[in-house]
């Protein structure tokens, strides 16, 4: 039985080329996200999401250890009941400033309050003249809304720094009254919410009218430190918020009036002087609370300051590149990951880079206040709705084609094991050791010649199915039929160790099925039935040498000729089963008969032949007595 020689395929085994072009087009979009969240043409402000995630890892690591350098005297609701309503007389609220200043020898004093009316009497004068001479220094607002039809211009400005350059523009303002305004040091009060209503930030420097107004406690700073005040990068600073409102140590004005506290707890602090009353409608959304006061977030801001001239603060990073970088490795090493990940696999991939993330951007973000932490964890999520979806499109794509591909051809589990192999293309030719096992019925012609065409075809069909089941159920690969014959062969698609153990296995399942139909056969009136089958191992290229035209899936090789060869040997033998050198050098659980040498066609030299120990038929030999080659090694 000639074995024909297929030809090369006329089209790719796999889409390979056009498969990866998309899968690094995701990636890429994938990064260029991160980028965008990082250097985009929104501020970062704007990317919520890395706000809100910034805001969480504010929480679970703010610090309510006391803040020892700032003392926060709150006009609170007890101190408006014992002293009386808002607003206060002038007289009072000076009364407050010189107790701050002389009995409880606070470093400075800043007023969180907008006093922009002058008062008859000489409250307003002893203000101003603290102001003036003291180490205090008063607040004015700056509005920052464009909408606004009409202007807010109410009081007088002061406080401008000559120095300073830039600043967020203003479109109005509440001052103070000219005496108060004219102090040398004035800190303006203004804020600017974030898209949610949040505050985060606050104006450095605020610009009006070509003019540079420093914020409270910048202003506070440079009045009373002793030192310059840092000056961050930007017009803008994020608050820090590292310290809740029980860090502070928080005293009723009331209580400074009375003299009801111990002077030395207050000596040589920075005073915020303001009010948490609801009353007075100061109160702001800070990432830590949705209604907190604002005098909390001029004594954080204070921090924040005195960190950064104490050189307490964190040292700089670069949190946008590390954002970045790390949204380009993993991108990378999830792209690469996912063709050999199932869909689930890949998703914990996803979860575990996103929590790998998190770790590292909750210590980044004390590092740098402007990278939006947001950036990798948009393009995990990306990766997972458009990556992993495609990824599962594609092994839909390629476990049709095995299934129909392999299916004809090859034992259910070994398609099982090909699917989840996660080979990218496990029908493309290549060389492996495979066993071919080549069978077919002597003297067909004979027995279905004399047969009805309907018991001729019944003959055909249980003689094939006597030779097929064993060849699937021992994971041999269905290579072809050849009328009354098949080829079969073990080592590929996937290679197995012991394929030509399994491809003997089959054989003596074969010859026994065959005895089996042989003998209803002789009860039926009909002549015995004999089946032929040459063995042999080597190396062959196993693959789809389909054509266009036509799928197949074949091994071609110089020991699958052999064992066509050793299969039409066996009518000269009295043995059903014809083995080669190459299968005996490779068992390992057989035993074998040497049957001598034999020169097969198309051979230069003479080929060793071998039979099974136990197929060997005693009665009626006419050749001689084969020799025991033993087991194999």
């Amino acid at each position: 039985m000639a074995i024909p020689s297929p030809l090369p395929s006329a089209t790719p085994a796999s889409p390979r080329t056009w498969q990866s072009f998309p899968r690094w087009l995701i990636a890429l979009a994938a990064v260029a996200l991160t980028f965008w969240a990082q250097w985009g043409p929104l501020p970062a402000n704007s990317f919520l999401p890395g706000e809100w995630i910034r805001d969480a890892f504010l929480r679970l690591r703010v610090d309510t250890r006391e803040e020892p350098r700032v003392l926060v005297v709150d006009i609170d609701e007890a101190s408006l009941a014992r002293i009386g309503p808002w607003p206060w007389p002038r007289e009072r609220l000076a009364d407050l400033v010189e107790m701050l200043l002389t009995r409880y020898e606070a470093r400075g004093v800043a007023l969180d309050i907008l006093l922009p009316e002058s008062h008859q009497g000489g409250g307003d004068t002893r203000l101003a003249l603290l102001a003036r001479h003291g180490p205090v220094v008063p607040a004015q607002a700056f509005d920052f809304n464009r909408t606004r039809e009409l202007p807010v211009r109410v009081g007088a400005l002061g406080g401008a720094d000559p120095r300073a350059a830039g600043g967020v523009p203003a479109t109005g303002f509440i001052g103070n009254y000219p005496a108060l305004a004219a102090a040398p040091h004035v800190g303006a009060i203004g804020f600017i919410p974030d898209a949610d209503g949040a505050l985060r930030r606050v104006p450095l420097l605020t610009e009006f009218e070509g003019r540079q107004y420093p914020a409270l406690a910048l202003a506070l700073l440079d009045c009373c430190s002793g030192r310059p005040a840092p000056r961050p990068d930007g017009n803008t600073i994020r608050v820090g918020f590292d310290r809740d409102w029980a860090a502070y140590t928080v005293v009723g004005a009331a209580d400074i009036l009375d003299g009801g506290i111990d002077p030395a707890s207050a000596a040589g602090r920075l005073v915020v002087v303001g009010s948490s009353s609801l009353g007075m409608a100061d109160r702001v959304a800070t990432p830590l609370g949705a209604n907190r006061p604002g005098l909390g977030v001029q004594a954080n801001m204070l921090t924040t300051l005195l960190d950064r001239q104490a050189g307490m603060a964190p040292a700089p990073w670069p949190g946008r590149l590390i954002a970045c970088a790390y949204a380009l490795l993993a991108t990378l090493g999830a792209t690469l990951a996912f063709p050999r990940l199932a869909a689930a696999a890949s998703v914990g991939l996803l979860a575990a880079s996103s929590m790998l993330w998190l770790a590292i951007a909750f210590v980044a973000s004390r590092h740098d206040p402007d990278f939006s932490p947001a950036g990798p964890l948009a393009s995990n999520l990306f990766l997972l709705a458009v990556a992993i979806p495609y990824q599962w499109q594609l092994a839909q794509r390629r476990s049709r084609h095995l299934l129909s591909t392999l299916r004809q051809y090859v034992a259910p589990s070994v398609v099982e094991e090909l699917l989840r192999s996660r080979t990218d293309d496990p029908l493309k030719p290549r060389q492996l050791d495979v066993t071919t096992l080549i069978a077919d019925m002597e003297g067909y012609t004979s027995q279905v010649e004399a047969l009805p065409v309907a018991d001729a075809a019944r003959l055909t069909r249980d003689f094939l199915a006597c030779l097929t089941g064993p060849v699937i159920e021992t994971r041999g690969t269905l290579d072809k039929y050849t009328g009354d014959g098949l080829v079969a062969f073990w080592g590929a698609p996937l290679p197995i160790a012991e394929h030509a153990d399994l491809a003997l296995d089959a054989a003596r399942e074969i010859v026994r099925r065959v005895e089996a139909l042989s003998a209803r056969h002789q009860a039926a009136g009909h002549a015995p039935l004999r089946v032929r089958i040459g063995i042999e191992s080597g190396a062959a290229m196993a693959g789809d040498f389909g054509t266009s035209f036509r799928s197949i899936y074949t091994a071609v090789g110089d020991s699958v000729n052999t064992a066509s060869r050793l299969e039409q040997v066996a009518r000269d033998f009295p043995h059903d089963v014809i083995i080669g050198a190459g299968t005996v050098d490779r068992a390992r659980r057989h035993r074998f008969l040497l049957l001598g040498e034999r020169r097969l066609r198309g051979k230069e030299k003479p080929t060793i032949l071998y039979t099974l120990e136990s197929s060997m038929k005693q009665e009626g030999s006419t050749h001689p007595d084969p020799q025991p080659a033993g087991a194999a090694r």
